[in-house]
């Protein structure tokens, strides 16, 4: 089979698929089309996310539906509810043209009315989720005892989330001949167990081997501490200014946290887990696809659905525990003829979970320094440079104040002129990557680091300890904090623009909500207050003034052991005085 019109499909469907581009089939859908349009056989589809394999089952359910019939037909089987939109809407692409055809998702976290109406008005193809699927059933507002075809989608996922149950309960009410279509990414025993009680006889369709990884993704690796994964993160960002990709997290939490941090340090980024509402996870999922977020951290399980064709890059926070799950991630991108990067943060521990991946899923790990600050602002540099060059200009608006700007800029050499342009931005990647410590193992000055900044879990900027004990530091207080858009990063920029020193040591910030703490070397605290205050920070006039020390630990120790001795003193000597007035009774008494 060459192409779409080779098929025997009919010409409403046809006239669909020439719309959306499709002319020659993907492997899967041409083993799998041919071979549903004429069997009732079972099969098993070993297919990754993007191979295209929902129109593999939905082109030929939508040609054999029977139109004169209102009844349920085929029954498809989600494990997540954004599958199961992103399934109904590809269906209904490919039916555009199909009159009187009814597609009805339905799924947890919506009005259960409505796609109850859906489903009576019509609903030919029915596409679920396990739980929301078994209540309607338990409500019979949702019969299925004429299903011809169920298909189960991603079926891996749908196990490893729990709906075991739910599935026996629903494959239970299907009553009669019917054919049972199995999609899954990996193979697990579970799923063998579903193949067994369920499939007759099947016929299994594999593209190619379903661990093999696209040959459009570059797999590297980075070896570092744990405690510095989220730093690779963001050096990871920063090196590649124009990223458009998924951070992969293996639990909820991780995943809010590392979030939190990116969109806290100035990142355009966002969480996509569980924990999330229905009206959020279809925000974020909106603004990913449309590019309006940068980077996404998400689990595996809250990622399906989520299909964006031109991600350059996954970044794997930490290895999964199946090798399976690393190639469905690395197979997120490098899609449609593009090319990919799938990056794995590892520590020395990781060593042989790298070589499973790569024996399972036939690829080869390219071991990468972790970028350094120097090549993150050089990298930096050269993308704004590029940018201004492409930046469209419009003469007509900027035309007006030509006059004044020159006027403004009269006696600064071109020269000059790109050097005080340039250093607007860059100065701050300058100021926050000033020798940037080494965190990569086995690699010079990776254990304890040379270099003058790291990162706590708040987000505080401290310095190195042996050099930060040389330094007699300064605490001040400023009136902006996180409300007003600062982080560490641009805290940094805004005390070194204005104080323009280069040898000045930073020490302990902290970001509040609308207020922060920052220490500075003391030989530059009265020029700093001078430099800083009245100037603009996002429309707020800044005000900088001195600050007490910030409470040690070791002294709130010393003090509570004080207290302590305090006390076991004074009853000693309660003790001491109650003893000698009870020997003074008894010898008054004798």
């Amino acid at each position: 089979m060459q192409t779409f019109d080779e098929i025997n499909l009919n010409k409403q469907i046809n006239k669909a698929l020439i719309e959306l581009g499709f002319v020659t089939p993907t492997p899967i859908q041409a083993k799998t089309i041919p071979l549903l349009m004429d069997s009732s056989r079972d099969l098993i589809g070993s297919a990754q996310t993007g191979t295209g394999k929902t129109a593999a089952f939905g082109i030929p359910s939508i040609h054999l539906t029977d139109l004169s019939e209102k009844t349920t037909q085929t029954l498809i089987l989600c494990p997540t509810r954004e599958l199961c939109m992103q399934v109904a809407n590809d269906l209904k692409q490919y039916s555009k043209y199909v009159e009187n055809i009814g597609i009805v998702s339905i799924y947890g976290g919506a009005s259960m009315e409505k796609q109850i109406k859906s489903i009576k008005k019509r609903s030919h193809i029915v596409v679920g989720t396990p739980g929301r699927t078994k209540d309607l059933l338990n409500r019979n507002k949702l019969f299925i005892d004429k299903v011809q075809r169920v298909i189960l989608d991603e079926a891996d996922e749908m196990l490893s989330m729990g709906f075991k149950d739910d599935l026996d309960f629903i494959l239970a009410k299907i009553s009669g001949e019917n054919q049972k279509l199995l999609f899954s990414a990996t193979m697990p025993k579970k799923v063998a167990s579903i193949v067994k009680q369920y499939m007759n006889d099947p016929v299994t369709i594999a593209v190619d081997r379903v661990n093999t990884a696209s040959s459009n993704v570059k797999h590297i690796f980075h070896m570092v501490q744990a405690r510095d994964r989220y730093e690779v993160v963001k050096r990871i960002a920063d090196i590649n200014p124009d990223i458009y990709g998924i951070v992969f997290c293996r639990t909820r939490r991780e995943t809010k946290d590392v979030a939190s941090k990116l969109m806290f340090d100035g990142y355009n980024a966002d969480a996509l887990h569980g924990d999330l509402s229905q009206s959020q996870r279809d925000d974020v999922m909106r603004k990913f696809r449309k590019g309006h977020l940068q980077i996404l951290v998400a689990t595996d399980v809250a990622s399906r659905g989520l299909d964006v064709n031109d991600l350059s890059h996954i970044i794997n926070f930490n290895l999964p525990d199946d090798p399976e799950v690393y190639t469905h991630r690395s197979g997120r991108t490098g899609r449609a003829g593009r090319k990919g990067i799938s990056i794995a943060i590892a520590h020395s521990r990781e060593t042989r979970k790298l070589k499973e991946i790569e024996r399972v899923s036939g690829i080869k790990f390219e071991k990468k320094l972790v970028p350094t600050g120097e090549d993150i602002c050089k990298k930096q540099l050269y993308s704004l440079i590029e940018k201004v060059k492409t930046i469209e200009v419009n003469d007509e608006k900027i035309g007006p104040f030509l006059e004044k700007i020159n006027e403004k800029l009269e006696g600064l050499s071109r020269e000059e002129l790109i050097k005080r342009f340039v250093s607007e931005e860059f100065n701050r990647f300058v100021s926050y990557y000033k020798n940037a410590r080494d965190i990569n193992i086995n690699s010079k000055d990776s254990r304890g680091g040379s270099g003058r900044k790291s990162r706590n879990n708040r987000g505080s900027v401290r310095n190195n300890r042996d050099r930060s004990s040389r330094v007699k530091f300064s605490r001040f207080h400023i009136n902006v904090g996180s409300k007003n858009r600062i982080n560490p990063v641009k805290l940094i920029g805004l005390i070194n623009d204005n104080l323009k020193s280069k040898n000045m040591e930073i020490g302990k910030i902290e970001i509040m909500k609308s207020f922060s703490f920052f220490e500075v070397d003391e030989k530059f605290s009265k020029p700093l207050i001078g430099a800083l205050n009245g100037k603009d920070f996002n429309g707020t006039v800044v005000k900088v003034e001195n600050s007490r020390p910030a409470p040690s630990r070791s002294r709130d120790r010393a003090r509570k052991d004080g207290f302590k001795k305090s006390r076991t003193s004074n009853r000693s000597k309660n003790r001491l005085k109650r003893s000698m007035d009870n020997r003074k009774f008894r010898k008054k008494k004798k």
